[in-house]
C-alpha cells in the first residue's frame, strides 16, 4: 500500500511537473513557437533535469532573433571599434595636392613653345611638375616647375619596376610570360604585373635578384647618379649603397615600390628615353638661348644592352594605360599608342604621384614624365590623366605631325667619357 501511494505520488508529480513545464513552454513570449519535449528523458526516473530540443524551425527562427537584436549597447561598441580601427589606418597629410604660380623662376627661352604651353595646361593647379624629353636626342623640350623638378627627388614607387623588369630579364631570371607564385594558388607574369603594378611579384623579383644585382643594374639605368648635362640647378638622386633593414622589407620592398630610394624625375625621363629609342642612355640637356637651340648637340652618356628586352616590357607598359592603373590617361587621349608605368606611396605625410611614359607614333617618340606631390589627391593615375590632357593638346597642336629631326651624322652625337 505504502508502494502504491509513493508510485502515485511519484507519477502525479512527474504529470504535475509535466503540465507547468508545457504551460512555461507555451507562455515563452521570444518565441511565440512550441518547444518539443524529450520523452526519453521524462522516463528516466533518476534524471535530475529535463532535456528540451527545439524544433529546426524553431531554431531557425531563434537564430533570427539573435541576429536581430543589436542593443544601443552593442551599437556604440562597434562604432567605437569601427572608428579605432579607422584611426589606426588613417593616414594624415601634411602637404597640398595644389599650387599657385608653380611656374615663377622657370627658364624656358629654349624649350619648345608648344610643348611647354600644352604641359602647363595639363598640369593645371596641381602641385607638380612635368618634363617632356626627345628621346632621340635628350634633349629637354619642356620643363615646368623647375624648382620641383631639378630637386633632390623622391621615393619613386612603382616606377622602379622598371628598372627591376630590366634587370631581371637581363639576369635570365624570367621572361614575359614567366609565371611568378604571389601565394595561395595566384601566378602572374611581366605584363600583367607591370600593368597592374603588382607588388608582390616585383617583391619575388627583388629577392630572386638580390641587392648586388639591382644596384648594379639601377646605376647602370642612370640611377643614383646626374641626369642632366650643364643643367644648372639639379640635384642628385639617391640609391642606397646598401640593402635597406629587414623590417623595412630588404630589397623586396626598394624593388616593388622603391622603399629606401630617391629618383629625381629628370632621372625617370632618361630611362624611359632610353627604353623608347632602343637603349642609348642620353645625358639630357635644357637649353635655354636661341644659340644653344642652334648649336645642340646630342651628347651619350653610354649604351644599354636593353634593345632585345624593350618587347618583353612594352606589353606590360602598354597594358597600363589600355586596362591597368594608368588606364585614366585614355579619358582624355587614344588617338595614339602610350606606354607608361604609374607609381604611389608616401612618406612623412606627403603623397607622390608618377607616371612615366613615351608616346609611340609613326612620327616619332615623346616622353613625358609627370610628378605629383600632396595629399589624397595625388596619386599615380591621377598622373597619368594629366599626361594624358598633355597628349591631348599636343594631338591637336599637331606637334605628331612634324617629325623630329636626327643628327645629321654619327659624328653630331658626341659620347662623354666616364
Amino acid at each position: 500500500m505504502i508502494s502504491n501511494r509513493f508510485r502515485f505520488r511519484e507519477n502525479s508529480s512527474l504529470g504535475l511537473f509535466v503540465v507547468v513545464l508545457s504551460g512555461l513552454l507555451v507562455l515563452t513570449p521570444q518565441s511565440g513557437r512550441a518547444a518539443a519535449i524529450n520523452t526519453r528523458a521524462l522516463t528516466a526516473t533518476k534524471s535530475r533535469s529535463v532535456k528540451v530540443t527545439e524544433t529546426p524551425h524553431a531554431r531557425r527562427h531563434m537564430r533570427r532573433l539573435a541576429r536581430s537584436r543589436v542593443t544601443h549597447t552593442g551599437t556604440a561598441h562597434l562604432q567605437r571599434v569601427t572608428l579605432h580601427r579607422r584611426h589606426r589606418y588613417y593616414e594624415k597629410f601634411y602637404t597640398s595636392s595644389f599650387a599657385q604660380d608653380i611656374t615663377d623662376g622657370d627658364q624656358f627661352a629654349g624649350e619648345d613653345p608648344v610643348v611647354r604651353q600644352a604641359a602647363i595646361d595639363a598640369l593645371g593647379n596641381m602641385n607638380g611638375t612635368v618634363v617632356a624629353v626627345e628621346p632621340t636626342s635628350g634633349r629637354v623640350l619642356a620643363m615646368v616647375n623647375q624648382r620641383l623638378a631639378l630637386s633632390s627627388g623622391a621615393q619613386p614607387c612603382s616606377t622602379i619596376k622598371l628598372s627591376v623588369a630590366l634587370a631581371a630579364l637581363s639576369e635570365g631570371i624570367i621572361t614575359k610570360e614567366t609565371e611568378v607564385r604571389l601565394g595561395g594558388r595566384s601566378q602572374m607574369n611581366l605584363t600583367m604585373a607591370l600593368a597592374h603594378s603588382n607588388n608582390e611579384y616585383f617583391e619575388a623579383l627583388g629577392r630572386r635578384l638580390g641587392f648586388e644585382k639591382v644596384s648594379h643594374y639601377a646605376h647602370q639605368y642612370g640611377l643614383g647618379e646626374m641626369a642632366g648635362y650643364g643643367i644648372t640647378g639639379e640635384q642628385l638622386g639617391i640609391y642606397p649603397n646598401a640593402e635597406i633593414s629587414s623590417k623595412l622589407g630588404g630589397v623586396g620592398k626598394m624593388c616593388s615600390f622603391g622603399e629606401g630610394v630617391s629618383v629625381t624625375p629628370l632621372q625617370l625621363g632618361a630611362l624611359v628615353s632610353a627604353i623608347a629609342n632602343g637603349g642609348t642612355l642620353f645625358y639630357l640637356q635644357h637649353p635655354t638661348t636661341p644659340d644653344e637651340i642652334a648649336n645642340f648637340q646630342p651628347l651619350v652618356k653610354r649604351h644599354l644592352d636593353i634593345a632585345p628586352l624593350i618587347p618583353e616590357i612594352s606589353d606590360g607598359m602598354a597594358g597600363a594605360v589600355e586596362y591597368g592603373t594608368a588606364r585614366s590617361l585614355r579619358v582624355n587621349f587614344n588617338e595614339e599608342e602610350v606606354l607608361g608605368k604609374t607609381g604611389t606611396c608616401s612618406r612623412a605625410g606627403t603623397r607622390f604621384g608618377w607616371f612615366a611614359s613615351y608616346a609611340k607614333t609613326d612620327v616619332g617618340h615623346i616622353v613625358v614624365v609627370v610628378f605629383l606631390e600632396g595629399g589624397r589627391q595625388t596619386f599615380g593615375p591621377k598622373a597619368a590623366e594629366i599626361a594624358g590632357r598633355m597628349y591631348r593638346n599636343l594631338y591637336d597642336h599637331e606637334f605628331f605631325m612634324a617629325k623630329p629631326v636626327p643628327p645629321a651624322n654619327t659624328a653630331a652625337v658626341k659620347i662623354i667619357a666616364q
